[in-house]
């Protein structure tokens, strides 16, 4: 059965790190509606210029856009054999359309990992979190000081939205807006909460550990939904 993750957690707690290595080992499509808005933006297209001053306020882009995105993505062929999603859903209401394209699918349940990281260390991570402007990659928040890219040599720099207005503008919408989603999965048997409060290595057995054994019960569901 296709593995169907979704990966939660307030910016700066590594999900895009952790997302990009779970989903290459387990060869998963990685769908990042963080991604996907940034290079809109970045060619100028229609949806870039409708969500760019949306982003930049550290608002979340409306349930709609984002709706549309995931539904075009996951139509893909290569989403068909497995697909972690990171930045998807953040609001019950996309949660719910989640919920709707995952029964028209058939497939089996989706596994919840909920990366949890202490308040301060999200503001410490944000303010010295840097990208590189070339390939999208997060620079190592645990490696040494430096402006160039480990993974491809382009230049490092602080995101817009990193500032500290945006950063506290940011994880109070997290709270206002995605933290209900914990009560919209946490009862299901396949949700599992990940320490994303250790050196990545750790944070990277736990979170295949989890998952494995989230997997086992979410192949077991899927067995008694067919009998």
């Amino acid at each position: 059965m296709a593995l169907r993750v979704i990966m939660m957690g307030p910016p700066g707690a590594g999900k895009g790190t952790q997302g990009a290595r779970l989903a290459r080992e387990r060869g998963l499509v990685r769908i990042s509606t963080g991604e996907i808005l940034r290079d809109a933006i970045r060619e100028e297209s229609a949806t870039g210029e409708r969500v760019k001053a949306v982003i930049g306020r550290g608002e979340l882009v409306d349930d709609d856009t984002m709706i549309g995105i995931v539904r075009e993505r996951l139509a893909a062929p290569d989403a068909k054999q497995g697909f972690l999603l990171d930045g998807f859903p953040r609001t019950v209401p996309q949660a719910e359309a989640l919920d709707r394209m995952m029964a028209e699918d058939g497939g089996g349940p989706l596994l919840v990992l909920d990366v949890r990281v202490p308040f301060q260390e999200l503001v410490r991570r944000l303010g010295t979190r840097r990208v590189c402007e070339m390939c999208g990659t997060n620079a190592d928040p645990f490696g040494p000081l430096t402006t160039v890219c480990g993974h491809c040599g382009g230049r490092l720099s602080q995101r817009t939205d990193d500032n500290r207005d945006v950063v506290s503008e940011r994880l109070k919408v997290y709270e206002q807006q995605t933290f209900p989603l914990v009560e919209y999965y946490k009862s299901r048997p396949t949700f599992r909460v990940v320490n994303g409060n250790q050196p990545p290595e750790q944070v990277a057995f736990e979170m295949n550990t989890l998952l494995e054994d989230a997997a086992v019960v979410g192949a077991q569901v899927g067995r008694a939904r067919l009998s």
